[in-house]
């Protein structure tokens, strides 16, 4: 089994950093992009996928700037890290997604994130 190995990938937001962070930490604003549905208990969320269900548990957080999650059914090395990055000259923010992927499962990957990072623009309406 080919281990996974940790990538990034960087986006750009027309948003605030507050109003995009409600949509990366709050189980509703999550359901609105990220997952079909999304639960929150015990310091644990839960994202619903067509039936399946994946529970990770919520490690770091910053507020207006980082959430980071660990699958509790994952490789022991493996988060998904979410960070909203302002630049100070431009007030350009960014979304920067750091997550893992096995060499051959790297580019459906990143055509998911692509896919839902368009999506999360769509209902920001930014």
């Amino acid at each position: 089994m080919s281990e996974k190995k940790k990538f990034t990938l960087e986006y750009e937001i027309k948003s605030s950093p507050k109003i995009l962070y409600s949509f990366l930490n709050e189980p509703n604003g999550l359901a609105q992009w990220f997952a079909d549905d999304v639960s929150y208990r015990d310091q644990q969320y839960t994202f619903t996928w067509d039936e399946e269900h994946s529970t990770a548990k919520l490690v770091s957080i910053k507020e207006n700037k980082l959430v980071k999650f660990k699958w509790l059914d994952d490789e022991p090395q493996c988060y998904l890290e979410l960070e909203i990055v302002q630049d100070e000259l431009t007030n350009d923010v960014a979304l920067v997604v750091t997550d893992f992927a096995t060499d051959d499962a790297l580019a459906d990957r990143k055509l998911i994130w692509d896919n839902q990072i368009q999506y999360l623009i769509g209902v920001l309406g930014a």
